[in-house]
């Protein structure tokens, strides 16, 4: 976590950018004392509804079912 003065954040404004899109966050300070943080900006994601594609997908019945010979092949045996 990187501080800095409130003249520092004026003049180089553009490093401490940079500084946070590195990962680091940085402090700004006034008189000595903490005032605001900077941080990466994240765009916030819409909570997604469960069951939104319900009957819009068909799986087969069999999905799980794997051929024999491919069976074999995951356990390492000849077939």
């Amino acid at each position: 976590m990187y501080q800095a003065n409130m003249h520092e954040a004026k003049s180089k404004l553009s490093q401490l950018v940079e500084m946070v899109l590195a990962g680091e966050e940085v402090i700004i300070n006034r008189a000595g004392k903490p005032v605001a943080k900077l941080i990466a900006y994240q765009e916030e994601q819409e909570d997604r509804a469960l069951g939104a594609l319900k009957g819009k997908l068909w799986i087969s019945p069999d999905f799980d079912e794997l051929p024999p010979d491919l069976e074999a092949a995951f356990y390492g045996e000849n077939v």
